[in-house]
């Protein structure tokens, strides 16, 4: 008989939600947090009421503003923009730093945000907040390089970015941003974090960091975050068919932008016999419940190599621990190893799930399905949001899991048979941020990597976003705009301080530059 669980004392909600009212009382009130613009917290906006995902329990709604109100945040943005890039380069390093230090002095704290609000296991949680300060901290060590002879963009910078990692690439980007010198403003994402972020910017703006931080609508603020003159650049992180729509915006009004936008990144197996060696990567693409940029949700498999395959996949994906990132068996007992909680709610479960059935009754066949009733739960806890993983063999082509990115624990493989067929099948979404290709003769990688549609492949490893030495972006419709990571990442938000030439910076658009 499986044991019985609890949630371990201190980490319960109301607990981390008083640390919150304690840390950045200027932030957060007894009932709902406020919205950041002018360079004051507002209590204006209308609450929405909120649930974790991870059981069910009321958490802070974001308090959704309306368009006239952003518009005046938008130009209030602007006049600190124009006060803050005036603010001498040794300045603002020394106030994004002690932004720093503050975020490593309340890091458990975000990091028990972030479980409560999107779901996070403590590991995967911890390390989202980790990469985030150790990243800018690079950035600040090597600022005065990489600004040399160049200048912050006329207008701030407006962020819109998905859930999923609120500190490490959200808080991380508005960070870099400001240490080159622009102001910076931000959508809350509409699913989670809001807590989290309201925290870190509060930590921010004590410093003396111009942001902007305020709720609601993507499409009804669009129209300020993404079309409003003052704006410099606009950087998006989410789908595809809002990503379109902002990349339409940004082409009619020629205005720097980065948009990070999903694709389906693929994993493929081709004359290739170190199964020993894949079997490890194939549990942790699970982690986070494939909820990120990054997962490699598709494996595409020689047919004559689909037997050793399964023999090694399987017993890998049957290992994936899920359940309840707070409970624990005893009151001592550390925060449990999870690969991944529930999804971001309960509607993209059902969703996920509903996709599952249409592809099975479409053709698809079930390799293995995962069963909730093993994972760890608290007695009677809501487990609407919790899918546990699921393989299909031959999504149809009808179905979305045949070409779009699942975001969930769903794996789906496409058995092949010559080169073409495989290049085809993981080439399925017009473009993906990241591939990989096993094959165990490299003169076989060397052919076949340049003709995958990602924009990083690796030989038998899987690839991450990387932001330092590496840059990142994404081919066809998985990006639009400039690249990002290194330096390119503070080139993409700042300009040449004398205009007598065009720049051209590497980039996914039409005429493959981006004119400052």
């Amino acid at each position: 008989m499986a044991p019985t669980l609890m949630l371990k004392p201190g980490t319960e909600w109301l607990s981390a939600w008083q640390r919150c009212l304690a840390a950045a009382p200027e932030a957060f009130r007894e009932d709902r947090v406020l919205n950041l613009w002018n360079g004051a917290w507002q209590a204006d906006g209308r609450p929405l009421p909120a649930t974790t995902p991870v059981d069910g329990t009321p958490v802070a709604g974001p308090p959704r503003l309306d368009p006239a109100t952003v518009h005046r945040a938008v130009r209030a943005a602007l006049d600190q923009h124009r006060a803050w890039r005036d603010v001498p380069r040794a300045e603002r390093t020394a106030r994004v730093n002690a932004a720093l230090d503050a975020l490593t002095e309340h890091r458990d704290l975000l990091s028990l945000l972030l479980v409560w609000e999107i779901g996070k296991p403590w590991r995967l949680a911890r390390a989202d907040v980790d990469r985030a300060i150790d990243g800018v901290r690079w950035y600040a060590d090597g600022i005065d390089r990489m600004t040399a002879g160049r200048v912050p963009l006329p207008g701030p910078v407006s962020n819109i970015a998905s859930w999923n990692y609120p500190m490490s690439v959200l808080v991380h980007a508005m960070l870099v941003q400001a240490l080159a010198g622009n102001a910076v403003i931000a959508k809350t994402p509409t699913d989670g974090g809001l807590a989290c972020l309201t925290l870190a910017c509060a930590l921010a703006a004590r410093e003396g960091l111009p942001f902007t931080l305020v709720s609601g609508s993507g499409g009804e603020l669009s129209e300020a975050l993404v079309r409003a003159p003052e704006i410099g650049c606009v950087s998006f992180v989410g789908g595809r068919d809002t990503g379109a729509r902002v990349a339409t915006a940004v082409a009619d009004l020629g205005k720097r932008h980065v948009l990070e936008q999903e694709g389906l990144n693929t994993w493929g197996i081709w004359r290739f016999t170190d199964w020993d060696a894949l079997a490890p990567q194939i549990r942790k693409t699970f982690d986070y419940a494939k909820q990120r940029c990054t997962a490699y949700p598709r494996f595409v498999v020689q047919r004559t190599a689909f037997a050793d395959f399964l023999a090694h996949y399987l017993p890998a994906v049957r290992e994936v621990r899920l359940g309840h990132p707070l409970a624990v068996e005893s009151p001592a007992d550390d925060l449990p190893e999870l690969d991944f909680g529930p999804l971001i709610n309960a509607a993209k479960a059902k969703e996920l799930n509903d996709q599952i059935a249409e592809a099975v009754d479409r053709g698809a066949i079930p390799l293995h399905r995962g069963d909730l009733s093993a994972a760890r739960f608290l007695p009677g806890q809501d487990t609407s949001a919790y899918v546990a993983p699921v393989t299909l063999l031959n999504p149809p082509p009808a179905s979305p899991l045949h070409h779009a990115e699942p975001f969930g624990p769903v794996d789906t493989i496409v058995l092949v048979d010559t080169e073409a067929e495989l290049l085809s099948a993981m080439n399925a979404s017009n473009g993906a941020l990241v591939a990989t290709l096993s094959c165990d003769d490299p003169a076989d990688y060397e052919r076949l990597s340049p003709q995958i549609r990602a924009f990083k492949t690796g030989h038998g490893r899987p690839r991450s976003r990387g932001d330092r030495d590496e840059l990142f972006g994404g081919f066809g419709a998985s990006w639009r705009g400039a690249f990002v990571g290194g330096e390119l990442l503070v080139k993409a938000v700042t300009q040449p301080a004398t205009a007598a030439e065009e720049e051209r910076l590497p980039g996914n658009f039409p005429d493959y530059h981006l004119m400052p």
